[in-house]
C-alpha cells in the first residue's frame, strides 16, 4: 500500500499546521484556515499564531445532516484577502494554473492532495501505446485532473453535474492556455450507462465520486449504494488493453483496502495495479490522510 503526498517542491501549496479539527493552508500568497474533520490531534502552533497568519477563516453552520451533505457557513476576512486569486501547479513537465475561491462550503477549487494523482495522469497518459487516448473524468470537479490529462495529449472529457463548477473548470484551462476539452453537466450514472450502451470506449477513466450527491437533474448519488454499479458500466467503456482507471474515494467509512478489493473484483483482466491513501504533511510533520485511491492498468 502506497501513502502519497504532493511534491515539496510545489510552491503555491503548503499544510503548515493542523489539528483540534481544523487546518491551516497556504495557497499562493494566502493563508485560509478551515474545518477538518480528521485532524483529531492538537495543533503545533498556538491559538494566537493561528489567528495572526489566517488571511481567511471558515465558520461552519450546523455541521453535517442527516444526509452527509455539508451545511455552508461564512468566511472571515482581513482585509488583505481576496475572494479569488491564482495559483500555479509545476512538477517536472506537468505546469498549470488553477483560480481559487471562497465558497460557502468551505471549499476553495482544489483539493491539493489530488496532486499525486495529476501526475500519475500525466505520466500514465504519455506511456499509453494510443496516438489519442480518450479520457473520461467523471465527478471532475474544477478539472485539475482534466487539465493534466489535456497537457499530456489526450482527448478529455470532463463531467460534472454543476453547471457553476464546469464552468470554473472551464476558466482553469483558458488560464492554463489549453483548449478544446470537451464539457457536460450531467448526472455521472446516466452518462456511463449511455455510453456502455452506444459501445463508446475510454483509454482512461477518472472516477472521484463524492460520499454523496445530486445529479444534474436532481438525481441522488450514493457512494455505498451505486459505486459497485458505476465501476461495472465503467468496466464497459475502458479498452479492455493498453488503458488505466483510477478511482478516488474520500468517504470516511472506506479504506483503500475497500478501493483496491472494488476495483479487482469488477476488473479481470488487470495487468498491474496500485493502492493506497493520498496525505498532506503539515510542516512539523504531521500526516493528514484525505482520501484512498485504487489505480489499475489494463
Amino acid at each position: 500500500m502506497q501513502i502519497l503526498s504532493p511534491d515539496k517542491r510545489w510552491k503555491d501549496y503548503e499544510l503548515v499546521d493542523c489539528g483540534d479539527f481544523e487546518k491551516l493552508e497556504r495557497f499562493g500568497k494566502f493563508i485560509v484556515r478551515r474545518p477538518e474533520p480528521k485532524a483529531v490531534w492538537a495543533k503545533s502552533l498556538t491559538v494566537k499564531e493561528w489567528e495572526q497568519m489566517a488571511d481567511s477563516s471558515f465558520r461552519q453552520g450546523a455541521g453535517f445532516g442527516k444526509s452527509g451533505k455539508e451545511d455552508s457557513g461564512t468566511w472571515i476576512n482581513k482585509d488583505s484577502m481576496q475572494e479569488q486569486w491564482i495559483i500555479a501547479y509545476k512538477n517536472n513537465k506537468l505546469d498549470f494554473k488553477l483560480r481559487l475561491g471562497l465558497t460557502s462550503f468551505k471549499h476553495v477549487g482544489v483539493f491539493p492532495e489530488q496532486a499525486p494523482n495529476w501526475d500519475y495522469i500525466y505520466k500514465t497518459i504519455q506511456e499509453l501505446n494510443v496516438e489519442k487516448p480518450r479520457i473520461l473524468n467523471l465527478f471532475a470537479y474544477t478539472g485539475g485532473a482534466s487539465i493534466a490529462a489535456k497537457l499530456a495529449g489526450a482527448d478529455v472529457v470532463h463531467l460534472d453535474s454543476v453547471k457553476q463548477v464546469v464552468t470554473w473548470a472551464r476558466e482553469n484551462m483558458q488560464i492554463s492556455k489549453l483548449d478544446n476539452i470537451r464539457w457536460i453537466i450531467e448526472d455521472a450514472m446516466k452518462f456511463i450507462k449511455r455510453e456502455a450502451k452506444r459501445g463508446n470506449r475510454y483509454s482512461g477513466i477518472i472516477l472521484d465520486p463524492p460520499a454523496y450527491g445530486h445529479g444534474a437533474d436532481g438525481e441522488t448519488w450514493k457512494l455505498d449504494e451505486n459505486i459497485l454499479e458505476m465501476l461495472a458500466c465503467c468496466k464497459k467503456t475502458l479498452e479492455p488493453t493498453n488503458s488505466f482507471l483510477l478511482l478516488n474515494l474520500y468517504s470516511n467509512g472506506f479504506s483503500a483496502i475497500v478501493a483496491d478489493t472494488l476495483t479487482s473484483s469488477v476488473f479481470d483482466n488487470i495487468k498491474e495495479k496500485t493502492f493506497g491513501e493520498l496525505v498532506l504533511e503539515d510542516s512539523f510533520g504531521k500526516r493528514l490522510p484525505l482520501s484512498v485511491f485504487s489505480r489499475i492498468k489494463l
